[in-house]
């Protein structure tokens, strides 16, 4: 603690009067009771003079008060106590309460991360580090710390929110390392490592704290840490299924760098591309072609496919590539539930910026859709505009009544999947086992998904063998392709959801065909499996065609891709139940 008259400053020393005046700092403006500032000062068993000796700490302030020009009844006596009045010109604490109400009213999120700055830049070290207080350390200190932590947590996730993960880093290492049993500010560390390029930085910062939580607490890294460990091994971006800084409340919102106007908050934003994103150069490329174009209308394009085929990575990364001809807005709105947990989707709100002005630029990317009428008025209208939409399902109704483009993924190139592999990997260890890396990228039926969560495994094994992981694939890759304690990383379960959302008819047509011997099959064949007839057939065929679970290699050809052939094989009795 210490005093200032604005031109000299006075370190106050460990003494009872500076205890007795810590004690009552801490409750500005609020009537202290003498039995509260007893304790503080002599703690639980207060002499018997206790009373009288407070009063004469109190002149002893007044006095060393009136060398510093403060009036000699600052410290007013009241019914029962002590009353000490204060504003922020007199007080820090009051001051840095009075700067966080400011940075909760303020609208604009520059001015909330400057006005947080401000209030944390008033805290020297710990509180009343001088002051030799029990009581106070035991029962009045932690809510101060919670009140610096909260601010703290609000400056990190507003600044990163505004995209200023690289100039967060300095701070943010050094608040983590000060507060190691604080996840949350490890969480904001490793995320700003893992947006700015720094996957493996990112990851030695989890094993720190992971190592801290064990050894120190014996305890696990919370369910959001974990989360972000995930993505990160996955390689996801930093979207709407992985952590991100929380929105603002409804008066310190504002748009994200690039952003226009608009109801989404800075959250949602574009993701990062993946820093290790690998194939799709044709779809990348006729995608970029085809947002960018000079058109009379807005642009959509539809990117579908199974689940864990990588339409979500493939819309990020093509949207990073096209934001600058998009100069008013761009915008990641999720539709589907979260987690890849069954539930109501949700249906985005109109997009403002996208409307009425047609020499607005704006794009919108709207992730996992599952039926046109979800998106209606969210779709852009603006001559300028575009959408890029991911969905599960084709959509063709947008192609036939919005003339939109519809890019179908299916599995990797061989040579597309090794080069996963190996970013994720390091190509050292591929190259050592390069025949066992085939055959793994085989058992993961060239999926991106099936491919991380191998790759992922691995990682976590870094004495494993590539071959070692063959070996134990090869039996049940469906069931054996998951993480442990994390939903979006299981095949099955992510694969179960996708087919549980489906009607019973579709799914007993899945089971049918996917337990026949034949992997290709006809028409005829296909009907004669389904007992319909050709018609009724060619019906069913094009609802899982529609649904991303057939693929017709030719005109009268059908085949399901081998991951989800080898799933509905396994546990489609388990979607008929559910």
């Amino acid at each position: 603690m210490s005093i200032s008259d604005g031109e000299s400053t006075v370190a106050l020393p460990p003494s009872k009067p500076t205890t007795l005046l810590a004690a009552m700092l801490l409750r500005p403006g609020a009537v202290v009771s003498t039995e509260f500032l007893q304790r503080a000062v002599w703690g639980e068993a207060p002499p018997a003079t206790a009373k009288a000796t407070l009063h004469t700490y109190v002149m002893r302030l007044r006095r060393l008060f009136a060398k510093f020009g403060i009036s000699n009844d600052a410290i007013e006596t009241m019914p029962g106590g002590y009353r000490l009045p204060v504003s922020g010109d007199t007080l820090d604490l009051a001051r840095f309460r009075e700067l966080l109400r400011a940075s909760e009213r303020a609208e604009d999120p520059e001015d909330e991360s400057r006005l947080l700055g401000e209030a944390l830049a008033l805290w020297e070290g710990p509180p009343i580090s001088n002051v030799q207080s029990e009581v106070l350390h035991r029962d009045e200190v932690p809510a101060l710390r919670e009140e610096w932590l909260r601010a703290a947590e609000r400056r990190f996730d507003v600044e990163l929110s505004l995209g200023r993960c690289r100039q967060a880093l300095p701070e943010l290492r050094s608040v983590a390392r000060a507060h190691p049993g604080h996840e949350r500010f490890w969480e904001r560390l490793i995320e700003a490592l893992y947006r700015t390029g720094r996957q493996s930085d990112a990851l030695a910062e989890y094993r720190t704290v992971k190592e801290y939580l064990s050894t120190e607490l014996g305890v696990d890294p919370g369910p959001s840490l974990r989360k972000l460990e995930m993505t990160i091994l996955r390689g996801e971006s930093m979207g709407a299924d992985a952590p991100a800084a929380p929105a603002a409340p409804e008066t310190a919102r504002g748009p994200a760098p690039g952003a226009g106007p608009g109801p989404y908050d800075p959250g949602l934003a574009l993701p990062a591309d993946l820093p290790d994103f690998t194939g799709r150069e044709r779809e990348s490329a006729e995608l970029v072609e085809r947002l960018t174009a000079d058109r009379g209308g807005p642009v959509l394009a539809v990117v579908s496919g199974p689940p864990g085929i990588g339409k979500t990575a493939l819309a990020a990364h093509v949207a990073q590539q096209v934001r600058d001809a998009f100069p008013d807005g761009q915008y990641f709105v999720p539709v589907g539930p979260e987690d890849g947990e069954a539930g109501e989707p949700n249906t985005p709100k109109p997009l403002p910026v996208a409307d009425g002005d047609g020499e607005r630029r704006t794009l919108v990317v709207l992730d996992d859709v599952r039926t046109v009428e979800q998106i209606q008025a969210a779709l852009p209208t603006a001559k300028g505009s575009a959408a890029l939409i991911t969905s599960r399902m084709s959509l063709a109704g947008l192609a036939a009544s919005r003339g939109a483009s519809v890019y179908r993924l299916g599995a990797l190139a061989a040579d597309e999947s090794r080069a996963l592999l190996t970013s994720v990997l390091g190509p050292r260890r591929v190259a050592a086992e390069p025949g066992p890396t085939d055959e793994l990228a085989d058992l993961c039926g060239h999926f991106p998904l099936a491919l991380r969560i191998a790759a992922t495994r691995l990682l976590l094994r870094p004495r494993h063998q590539i071959a070692d992981d063959v070996q134990w694939l090869r039996d049940d890759p469906v069931g054996r392709l998951s993480v442990v304690g994390t939903p979006a990383m299981s095949l099955a379960q992510t694969f179960g959801t996708f087919l549980g959302g489906l009607s019973l008819p579709a799914i007993r047509a899945c089971q049918t065909l996917g337990n026949s011997p034949r992997r290709l099959l006809s028409l005829d064949e296909c009907a004669a499996a389904l007992g319909l007839s050709l018609v009724d057939a060619s019906a069913v065929l094009d609802q899982l065609i529609d649904a991303s679970l057939l693929e017709g290699d030719a005109p009268g050809q059908y085949r399901m891709p081998a991951l989800l052939r080898a799933f509905v094989r396994r546990d489609a009795d388990v979607a008929l139940s559910n």
